[in-house]
C-alpha cells in the first residue's frame, strides 16, 4: 500500500513537474512572441533583461557563429530554477544543450564549440543562469547572457569577502569648533563647484559595514533583494565565477581568460546601465555621469568620485581620484610659474648682461659657429637670444625650483591623506588584496613542466615556474631593453648630426633671412623631429615591454601588470627625456674650443650652446615636446583613434548584413556595447599622467610655464576619459583596491629625482652660479657689469686648423685677429694658451657646492613635510575606531538577544511538558 501511495506521489509529481516545465516553455514562447511584437518589454528589448523581463543580464559571452540566413532560428534557453535545468539537460542530446543548429564546420570550429558547451555546462553546474541569442542584428556573433540568482550572488559575495552595509547606522561626527565654520564657510563657496547629486546634500549618518555572510543575514537590510547587490557588483562576482570555472577541453585549470586568448570566446563583457542620449534614455548611472561628469561644459566642478567608484569599480574610481588631486595641486604651481615668468618679463630690460650683449658699440667679434662655410659675426646679433633666456634664467626660477621640489611632497602627502579618506568612505578599511588566479599562460607552463617530468619517468610533485625556468626570458628582457634604450641614444645621435648638417647647409644659402635665422629653424625642426620619434616609439616600446613581459610568464595578473609598468616606464622615460637631458647637460661641454674642436666621423663639429647658454634651447625642446605628446598622443590620438576604429567595425558590419532597414533597427544593449572599444586596463592613463610628472617637476627650472600647460591639458584629460569610459568603451570589470599600486612608488622615485636634476640644471645649465662667482669675486664694483666680457676667451684666428678657417673673412667688413669664445681659458699671449684658467676652477667648485647644498636642503625640508603631515585624517582615524567599537557592541547585542530567544524557547518548552505532565 505504501509502495502504491509512493509511486502514485512520484507519478504526481512527475506529472507536476512536466505540466510546470510545459507552462515554462509555454511563458518562454509567450515572452519570444511578445518580444516580436510592438508592445514588446522595453527592457528586455534593450537587452538588460532575458526575455522573461525579470532576471537581469548580468555579463555577456561573444563568440563566432557560423550560420546561413535561411538556416537561422531564435532560440532562447529558459533557467528558471534548478529542476528546470536538470529535466532539460537529460532531455536534450548531449551535444544540442545549447539548441544551436550549426552546419557543418571546420574541426577547429567544432572543437572551439565543443569547449563552450562544456564552460557553459560548468557555469550552469555553478549556479548561473544563461540564455542565448544568435538571432541578433551582428551577423556572425552569438551572445550569451548570464544571469546570476540570488543564492549565488551571496555565495561569491562571502567568499569574496564583500563589505555590505548592515541595518546599524551611526552619526559621522565633523570637526567642531573654528575648523567646523572653516570648513563650512569653504564648502558654501565652493557649492557650485559640486556636480548636481543628490549624495552630495550634507549626510551626518552613516551604514555601518561588514563582510558579507550568509549565516549573518539578518545584519543586513535584505528588504530589496534586487538593489542590494548594484549592477557594478553583480557583474564583478559574475566575473569572478568565470574565471574560477574550469574548462578541461581547453586544457588549462582557468576559464574565461584562457578561452578569450584561445578565440572560443571573442569578447566577456558587463553591460552598460543603459543609453547616455536619445528618445529612449530612462535615468541611470551612466547618464547621470555623461551629464554631471563627462560634458565639457562642466569642466569646472569637481568629480563625481562616489558614482564613478558606484559604477566602475574601486581601481576606475581611485585613478580619477588621483588625477583630480593632481590636477587641483597644479592650480598653486601654475599660479607661481606664472609669477616667476612674469618676473623674468619685467626685469629683462634691467638685466645686465642681456644690456651688454645687446650693445651694439661694444663690437664684440665671435668665433665661427661651424667650419669653412661660417663666418666671424657679432655678439649683438644674439641680443634676442639673450633676452629669451633671461624669461626662464633669473634669481625667480631657484626659488620655483625649491618651491616645486616641496610642492612634490605636499601633492604626495595630500594624496596619502585623500587616498584614506576614500578608503574609509568605501568601506575598504581592512582591505588586503589577494594574489589572485593564476594566469592561463602560467598554468599552461606548468603543465608542460609536469608532464615532461612525467614522461621522464620522475617522481610526481607540485611544479612551479622557478628563475632557472625563467632565466632565458630575463636575459631576453635585458637584451631587449638595453637594444631599445640603445635605439633611442642613436636617434637622439641622428638628430645631433641632422642639426650639425642642416646648420651648416643654411648658413651656405643666399638667402640673408634665411642665415639670419639659422639657429632658431634648426632648434625649431630638431625639436619637431624629436617630438615626431618620441610619439613613434612610444608605441613600439609599449608593444616590446608587453611582448617582454609575456616572456616572463608571471604568476599571476597583478604580477603581470606591475612588471609591464616598470618594463614600459623605463622605455619611455628614457624615451620621452634622453634629448633634453643630452641639451641641459651634454650640449656645448664636449665641442672642444676653437683651433681644436671635437669632430664626429672627421667631418661634424660638434654642437656649441648659444651665447645666452643653453637654457632656451632647452626650453624650446621642453615645450615642444610636452605640448605636442600632450596634443597629439594624448587628446587627439584617445579621441580619434577609438572613433574610427568603433567606424570601421560598423562599417564592415553593415556591409555584411542583410537589408538596410534591417540594421536601422535598434540594436540591443548588449550589441551595441560590442561596438565599443575593449577596455584594455589603466596603464596607458596612469603613464601619460606620469609622464608629465616628469615634466612638470623634472626640468622645472628651465620651463616655468610647464605647470600651466599640464593643468590647461588635464582639466581637458579628465572630461576626455570620463567620455571615454562612459561612451567610447565597455564598461570595464569592477575591481577593488585600496590604493593606486605601483605608481605611488614610481611617483616617489621621480620626485627625488627630480630634486637632483634640477640642482644640477640651475649649477650646470643656466648662468646662475657664473653669475654669482662673478659678482662676489671678481666684479671690481660688485655689480654685473663686465660680466659677458668675462666669460669670454680669446682665440688667434691664425691657430685654425688647416681648412677649417673661414671662406668669408671679411664678412664683417673688417680683417679679424682675434676672436672670442664663451669659455674660461688663458689668452693666446700668456705663457699657456688655451689652457683652463682659475675661474674655470672657482665657477665649478661653487657648482658642486650649490648641488651638494640644494639637494640635500631641499630633500630634508621634503621629509620634514613628510613628517609634518599624518597620512591619516585625524577624524578618519576616530571614526574607524568609533566603528570598531560600534561592530563590537552590535555582536554582542546579536548573540544577547539569541541567548534571550534560545532562553524563551527553552521555557516555553519546560512550561509546555509540565503541562502534559
Amino acid at each position: 500500500m505504501r509502495e502504491q501511495e509512493m509511486d502514485l506521489s512520484e507519478s504526481t509529481e512527475t506529472h507536476t513537474q512536466t505540466h510546470y516545465l510545459r507552462d515554462v516553455i509555454f511563458h518562454g514562447k509567450l515572452q519570444l512572441l511578445k518580444s516580436l511584437t510592438p508592445e514588446e518589454n522595453t527592457s528586455c528589448r534593450r537587452g538588460l533583461f532575458f526575455q522573461d523581463g525579470q532576471r537581469k543580464v548580468d555579463y555577456i559571452l561573444t563568440y563566432h557563429l557560423k550560420k546561413s540566413s535561411s538556416s537561422r532560428r531564435h532560440t532562447c534557453r529558459l533557467k528558471d530554477n534548478a529542476l528546470t535545468r536538470t529535466l532539460s539537460r537529460s532531455a536534450a542530446p548531449p551535444n544540442s544543450h545549447r539548441g544551436d543548429a550549426h552546419s557543418p564546420s571546420p574541426q577547429q570550429d567544432d572543437q572551439k564549440q565543443q569547449r563552450r558547451e562544456e564552460f557553459q555546462r560548468s557555469l550552469e553546474e555553478m549556479g548561473l543562469e544563461l540564455e542565448h541569442d544568435e538571432e541578433t542584428k551582428t551577423p556572425g556573433v552569438g551572445f550569451v547572457k548570464i544571469h546570476a540568482p540570488w543564492s549565488v550572488l551571496c555565495r561569491e559575495a562571502e567568499f569574496m569577502k564583500l563589505k555590505m552595509p548592515t541595518r546599524k547606522m551611526y552619526e559621522v561626527k565633523h570637526s567642531s569648533g573654528v575648523m567646523e565654520k572653516i570648513n563650512a564657510f569653504i564648502s558654501k563657496i565652493t557649492d557650485p563647484l559640486h556636480p548636481n547629486l543628490e549624495e552630495n546634500k550634507a549626510q551626518n549618518l552613516k551604514h555601518l559595514s561588514y563582510p558579507f555572510s550568509r549565516e549573518k543575514q539578518h545584519l543586513f537590510d535584505l528588504s530589496d533583494k534586487d538593489s542590494f547587490f548594484d549592477s557594478k557588483t553583480r557583474s564583478s562576482l559574475v566575473c569572478e565565477v568565470l574565471k574560477r570555472t574550469k574548462c578541461t577541453k581547453a586544457k588549462f585549470s582557468m576559464g574565461i581568460t584562457s578561452l578569450l586568448g584561445s578565440g572560443v570566446y571573442l569578447a566577456a563583457y558587463p553591460l552598460h546601465d543603459g543609453d547616455v542620449e536619445g528618445e529612449n534614455a530612462e535615468p541611470n548611472d551612466r547618464k547621470l555621469l555623461y551629464e554631471e561628469w563627462a560634458s565639457y561644459s562642466v569642466f569646472y566642478k569637481y568629480q563625481p568620485i562616489s558614482v564613478v567608484r558606484k559604477y566602475f569599480g574601486e581601481k576606475i574610481g581611485l585613478y580619477f581620484a588621483w588625477l583630480g588631486v593632481y590636477t587641483q595641486m597644479l592650480i598653486p604651481a601654475s599660479l607661481v610659474g606664472v609669477i616667476v615668468f612674469l618676473y623674468g618679463c619685467m626685469t629683462v630690460d634691467d638685466d645686465i648682461p642681456s644690456m651688454e650683449i645687446c650693445d651694439e658699440r661694444r663690437n664684440v667679434t665671435m668665433c665661427p659657429l661651424c667650419d669653412r662655410v661660417c663666418s666671424y659675426w657679432s655678439l649683438s646679433t644674439a641680443c634676442g637670444t639673450a633676452r629669451a633666456s633671461h624669461l626662464f634664467d633669473n634669481p625667480a626660477t631657484v626659488l620655483f625650483s625649491i618651491f616645486m621640489s616641496l610642492w612634490a611632497a605636499f601633492f604626495m602627502e595630500h594624496w596619502k591623506r585623500r587616498q584614506m579618506r576614500l578608503n574609509y568612505e568605501w568601506d575598504l578599511t581592512g582591505f588586503e588584496e589577494e594574489e589572485g588566479h593564476p594566469r592561463a599562460e602560467y598554468e599552461s607552463r606548468v603543465m608542460q613542466k609536469s608532464l615532461k617530468r612525467e614522461q621522464n619517468s620522475e617522481k610526481p610533485q607540485k611544479e612551479k615556474l622557478t628563475c632557472r625556468d625563467r632565466m632565458p626570458a630575463y636575459m631576453t628582457n635585458l637584451i631587449m631593453m638595453l637594444l631599445m634604450i640603445g635605439v633611442t641614444f642613436a636617434i637622439v645621435f641622428g638628430v645631433i648630426l641632422y642639426r650639425i648638417s642642416t646648420k651648416a647647409a643654411l648658413a651656405m644659402s643666399s638667402n640673408p633671412m634665411t642665415r639670419s635665422n639659422v639657429r632658431l629653424t634648426v632648434k625649431t625642426t630638431a625639436a619637431i623631429i624629436n617630438l615626431v620619434v618620441i610619439l613613434i616609439l612610444d608605441e613600439v616600446y609599449g608593444a616590446v615591454a608587453r611582448w617582454l613581459t609575456v616572456l616572463e610568464v608571471p604568476k599571476t595578473d597583478k604580477s603581470f601588470e606591475e612588471r609591464l609598468i616598470f618594463k614600459t616606464f623605463i622605455l619611455k622615460f628614457v624615451n620621452a627625456f634622453t634629448p633634453i637631458i643630452y641639451i641641459a647637460f651634454f650640449r656645448g661641454r664636449l665641442g672642444g674650443r676653437p683651433g681644436s674642436y671635437l669632430y664626429v666621423f672627421e667631418s661634424y663639429r660638434m654642437e656649441e650652446c648659444a651665447q645666452g647658454g643653453c637654457l632656451m634651447e632647452l626650453c624650446i625642446q621642453l615645450s615642444i615636446t610636452m605640448l605636442g605628446k600632450q596634443l597629439i598622443q594624448n587628446n587627439l590620438f584617445e579621441i580619434g583613434i577609438p572613433k574610427m576604429k568603433k567606424l570601421i567595425r560598423f562599417i564592415k558590419s553593415k556591409r555584411r548584413t542583410f537589408q538596410e532597414e534591417e540594421y536601422e533597427k535598434k540594436l540591443q544593449r548588449y550589441e551595441t556595447d560590442y561596438f565599443l572599444e575593449p577596455f584594455v586596463g589603466l596603464t596607458p592613463e596612469y603613464m601619460e599622467m606620469i609622464i608629465q610628472f616628469g615634466f612638470v617637476t623634472l626640468f622645472v627650472a628651465s620651463f616655468p610655464l610647464a605647470p600651466l600647460f599640464a593643468l590647461l591639458n588635464n582639466i581637458i584629460e579628465i572630461r576626455l576619459d570620463a567620455k571615454k569610459f562612459v561612451a567610447e568603451l565597455r564598461r570595464p570589470d569592477a575591481a577593488r583596491g585600496k590604493d593606486i599600486g605601483i605608481w605611488y612608488n614610481i611617483l616617489r622615485g621621480v620626485a627625488k629625482v627630480a630634486v637632483i636634476v634640477n640642482a644640477f640644471v640651475i649649477a650646470f645649465t643656466s648662468d646662475f652660479i657664473p653669475r654669482l662667482v662673478y659678482q662676489y669675486m671678481y666684479s671690481p664694483d660688485g655689480s654685473m657689469h663686465g660680466f659677458v666680457n668675462h666669460t669670454l676667451s680669446y682665440f688667434n684666428v691664425s691657430h685654425f686648423q688647416n681648412g677649417t678657417a673661414p671662406l668669408e673673412p671679411f664678412h664683417l667688413g673688417f680683417h679679424v685677429d682675434i676672436c672670442r669664445f664663451k669659455d674660461h681659458r688663458e689668452p693666446p699671449w700668456s705663457p699657456t694658451p688655451y689652457e683652463i684658467s682659475k675661474e674655470f676652477w672657482a665657477v665649478l667648485a661653487a657648482r658642486l657646492a650649490f648641488v651638494i647644498v640644494f639637494q640635500n636642503v631641499v630633500m630634508l625640508m621634503s621629509d620634514v613635510v613628510d613628517w609634518i603631515i599624518p597620512d591619516i585624517p585625524k577624524d578618519i582615524s576616530v571614526q574607524i575606531q568609533k566603528e570598531k567599537v560600534l561592530m563590537m557592541e552590535l555582536f554582542m547585542r546579536e548573540e544577547q538577544k539569541m541567548r534571550t530567544e534560545e532562553n524563551t524557547a527553552a521555557s516555553l518548552t519546560r512550561s509546555h511538558s509540565c503541562s502534559n505532565y
